[in-house]
């Protein structure tokens, strides 16, 4: 039976020898390791294959997933091989960690565009081919929809007990708040150790690293593999990644930060890591850019309003390599016009309005800067809202915009949109 040993082992020890170990340390990605020692005298000796898994939920991820894709970035970095696992057949089931409810239920044919969409992130951010360290992309339905399931009940199953299943935190978390957890989703972290077990096989896989609700599944795979074939492997975690406030990374009250420009505008995601806590500039930098750790330091000591610039340094970074070199000049010029000159730019958000106008609520809803319409009222009582600058105190005001015109929407001092016909 699977069994706790691998979770004794949590903590990163401070000093590392190997390459590897050592810039996931000093940029703040390690939580927990199942055998750090171990690891850090594997990646002295050869090249590790490592991988991260991501299930195909919508044709993009979105920053709560960056710190993932930037793990797998170092890996490569450091003299290693990634592989990303899209999980074409664990998104037919669905992960329950850290959900309230059940997720939709996708075609094979919707899953497969969202892996097409997501696939064009990972090629800017990392070299992929046929060499030792090229990463690899491999989808997990190749083997997972082979699998017989009398088979995998005969072979996996005897592995796995009821009592331990139900310690973990994403099964423990739906059932305290009495939301439904279904039979399949129960399977998930069968799937999910089995992947570990048929990588090891398929690639020599001796590595899978994951955020920190992922630790279980993670030790579940290991244990799997070594009681059935006495493969040794190793998990390693990032910390939970929340912003300076507490909040969730990856989600704003407009909703999720997305990683593709077709789920998101390239001056809204520049804006999201522009408009980032002071105290988290620093960190951000180490985890999300390739910046050299002393530029970092001079950077996060910045005070002041000066810190501005570093803001501006990060988010130039970010979008650099999730969108490309391009985005970034763009999106700097649009805030550069925007803020300094009184202009609007070419790249911020823009609403189509018209003839027969909008009311300001549905407007704030619809651009994105609102999640509803009651939300909007509330902005506007606070007189957060401009038009061209003048303050719109109406919640009834109906926006009328000139054929061939275009009027500037702000939302505070950060949001700013162009309304046109």
């Amino acid at each position: 039976m699977l069994t706790a040993r691998a979770e004794r082992k949590r903590k990163p020890v401070s000093n590392y020898n190997s390459d590897l170990l050592r810039l996931l340390n000093e940029r703040g990605y390690i939580h927990q390791t199942t055998d750090a020692t171990g690891l850090d005298a594997l990646a002295q000796k050869q090249v590790i294959p490592g991988y991260i898994g991501f299930d195909a939920t919508a044709p993009s991820l979105h920053i709560g997933s960056l710190v993932q894709i930037m793990m797998l970035r170092r890996l490569q970095q450091t003299g290693h091989k990634p592989i990303v696992v899209m999980g074409g057949g664990t998104t037919k089931v669905g992960d329950p960690s850290g959900k309230d409810e059940s997720r939709k239920m996708l075609t094979t044919a919707d899953i497969d565009d969202n892996i097409a969409g997501i696939r064009t992130v990972f090629e800017r951010l990392l070299t992929f081919g046929d060499g030792p360290t090229d990463a690899v992309m491999v989808n997990n339905d190749e083997w997972l929809s082979e699998l017989g399931y009398i088979d995998l009940l005969r072979d996996v199953g005897p592995h796995f007990t009821i009592n331990r299943m139900m310690t973990f935190d994403s099964v423990k978390l739906r059932l305290e708040r009495e939301q439904p957890l279904t039979f399949l989703e129960f399977n998930y972290m069968i799937l999910q150790a089995y992947d570990f077990l048929e990588l090891a096989r398929r690639y020599e896989c001796r590595l899978q690293m994951g955020g920190s609700d992922q630790w279980g599944n993670i030790v579940n795979g290991m244990e799997l593999a070594r009681r059935m074939e006495g493969r040794e492997l190793f998990g390693l975690t990032t910390p939970l990644l929340t912003t300076a406030d507490g909040s969730k990374m990856g989600k704003t009250a407009a909703g999720a930060v997305w990683l593709n420009e077709a789920q998101l505008p390239g001056y809204d995601f520049w804006q999201y890591w522009r408009n980032s806590d002071d105290r988290d500039v620093g960190r951000f930098l180490r985890l999300f850019t390739d910046l050299p750790l002393d530029e970092i330091a001079r950077l996060e000591a910045l005070e002041g309003a000066e810190i501005n610039h570093a803001k501006v340094v990060l988010a130039n970074e970010v979008t650099k390599l999730v969108r490309g070199e391009d985005a970034a000049r763009a999106a700097e010029a649009t805030a550069a016009a925007t803020f300094s000159g009184g202009g609007t730019g070419e790249d911020l958000p823009t609403l189509a309005v018209g003839a027969e106008g909008m009311r300001i609520c549905t407007v704030l809803t619809d651009i994105g800067f609102t999640a509803s319409n009651g939300e909007a009222k509330r902005k506007i009582a606070e007189g957060a809202v401009k038009l061209d600058d003048v303050a719109v105190s109406d919640p009834g005001f109906l926006v009328e915009v000139l054929e061939g015109a275009q009027i500037k929407l702000s939302l505070g001092k950060k949001k700013h949109g162009i309304l046109t016909r």
